[in-house]
């Protein structure tokens, strides 16, 4: 009842003012395809969070063969999903003025998966064949041999096919907390022990809300709705009805079913990918320079990005840390 009395006075709070204003179109855009992962945004749209404080959202999916950040940076869409805050160093690299406005992850939800059994800790991975595609070997598999000592010669490409990893029990493989642990379930008839980079120290955050410099400078306005609707969305996603939500995934990505949901949700909460850390205290979505330097330095140590770059570009804490429903998580 609680949930339901906050969800109904932040809906309140953000309508004040805006009841008679005209709505504006702005797009989303996600980095694949719809799925739990993306629950909180679809929330916001489904129960009206946005639409409150003036936005008519649209969310446009990514893909394969989809590059939405392409879109953002072409004044094409508004709004970006980020996937970590590597993607934002490399932009202040390229001289690229996107800026992260919010983290809806606290933590990345990549793990390694391993057969039970074969691996009890994140450093005995080391012992494993690893499948690790491209750009994870360009970016988490260089800290993991800096870090921890692995070699590039353990790992091979994973083309995104299970069928090594399940032939194997000495293999390793990479994968999303939320959805591969639940497909290795199902299709090799076994629990893999799965291992959380976040736990063992890769400490970027995930589910970044990106948009352009510019937009930040002409529409503070527009990009706090646009925060505090997504934060509100994925407090409301996790802890309240998500039923209207799922459907909307279901129905942009009709490879997703209710059973896949359940279990990504059930990981978000139980490993703490939306709240933990400062997200406890400080509200979901929240950033700080502690964490974000943490992480720069780690890829710098690692040889992922030059340390010349200037990583405070990369992000704003303007629009979030406000604690919004943290009163009733704790």
């Amino acid at each position: 009842m609680m949930k339901l009395t906050w969800t109904a006075l932040t809906v309140s709070l953000l309508t004040a003012g805006t009841a008679q204003a005209e709505l504006t179109d702005v797009t989303f855009g996600t980095n694949w395809l719809a799925q739990t992962e993306h629950g909180g945004f679809y929330q916001a749209v489904a129960d009206g969070t946005y639409e409150a404080c003036g936005l008519n959202v649209s969310i446009l999916p990514g893909g394969p063969q989809v590059n939405n950040r392409a879109l953002l940076l072409a004044g094409k869409i508004d709004y970006h999903m980020g996937g970590d805050m590597l993607q934002a160093f490399n932009a202040v690299k390229e001289g690229v003025p996107v800026v992260a406005v919010a983290a809806m992850f606290q933590k990345i939800p990549q793990v390694l998966m391993a057969h039970p059994g074969k691996a009890e800790t994140f450093e005995d991975l080391k012992n494993l064949k690893l499948l690790v595609g491209d750009n994870g070997y360009q970016s988490y598999y260089q800290w993991m041999i800096a870090q921890y000592g692995f070699s590039a010669d353990q790992r091979a490409p994973y083309t995104f096919n299970p069928a090594p990893f399940l032939a194997d029990d000495n293999t390793g493989m990479q994968g999303y907390l939320s959805s591969e642990p639940y497909l290795i379930e199902k299709e090799g008839g076994f629990v893999p022990d799965v291992f959380l980079l976040a736990d063992a120290g890769y400490s970027t955050y995930a589910t970044t809300i990106e948009t352009m410099a510019p937009t930040i400078a002409s529409k503070p306005d527009q990009v706090a709705c646009f925060v505090d609707g997504s934060i509100t969305g994925w407090y409301n996603y996790l802890f309240g009805d998500n039923a209207a939500a799922n459907e909307l995934i279901m129905a942009d990505n009709p490879e997703m079913t209710q059973d896949k949901i359940d279990f990504a949700i059930s990981k978000l909460l139980s490993e703490g990918i939306v709240i933990s850390g400062d997200a406890e205290t400080m509200g979901i979505g929240v950033m700080t320079d502690e964490t974000v330097k943490d992480f720069f330095d780690k890829m710098v140590s690692a040889g992922v990005i030059d340390e010349d770059v200037n990583y405070a570009d990369s992000f704003t804490t303007e629009f979030v840390g406000k604690g919004l429903g943290m009163d009733l998580v704790n």
